[in-house]
């Protein structure tokens, strides 16, 4: 696993953008640390090459209870109403991002209120185009992130096991 880019924000902004992806790896991470301006209960998307249609499976879970819905977000992210300070964690898990086929990814993110409440959400997503990803952008859907809300971006490259054999 390599780092290839961090963003840090150093003012509030509607989205992260890694561009320019190298076509290198086998697979790619982010890793998201995110607060959001909005007051709402605070989601996020994840976007390639600014387009395409998506679809999205979750399960959430608040410790009490859990459902499963097809919501349109992929990601939690504490919003401005959630104790302050405190960001969302979340980390989205790439394959084959070159194939020329359509793109699955999972995600996984965690939120919580001043240990009042806190929710994880798993999601399975689909990304209906074709092309290699070169471009993936990290969205509200209402607000902004906050100052210090950060994305890395990492590539990962599987070995050869004596079996398997990656080209």
């Amino acid at each position: 696993m390599e780092l290839i880019e961090t963003v840090e924000l150093a003012s509030s902004a509607s989205s992260i953008t890694f561009s320019s992806i190298p076509q290198t790896y086998t697979d790619l991470v982010l890793k998201l640390s995110l607060r959001g301006t909005d007051s709402g209960t605070g989601g996020g998307i994840v976007r390639f090459n600014t387009g395409g249609t998506y679809s999205t499976r979750r399960l959430l879970g608040s410790g009490s209870s859990a459902f499963s819905d097809t919501g349109a977000d992929n990601f939690l992210v504490n919003s401005s109403g959630l104790t302050a300070n405190t960001f969302a964690n979340a980390s989205v898990y790439i394959p084959n991002y070159r194939e020329s086929s359509q793109k699955s990814f999972s995600s996984d993110s965690v939120q919580e209120n001043n240990a009042t409440s806190a929710f994880q959400m798993l999601a399975a997503n689909l990304w209906s185009e074709t092309s290699a990803i070169t471009e993936i952008s990290i969205e509200m859907f209402a607000g902004n992130f906050v100052q210090y809300s950060s994305a890395s971006l990492y590539g990962i490259t599987a070995g050869s096991d004596g079996t398997t054999t990656v080209s």
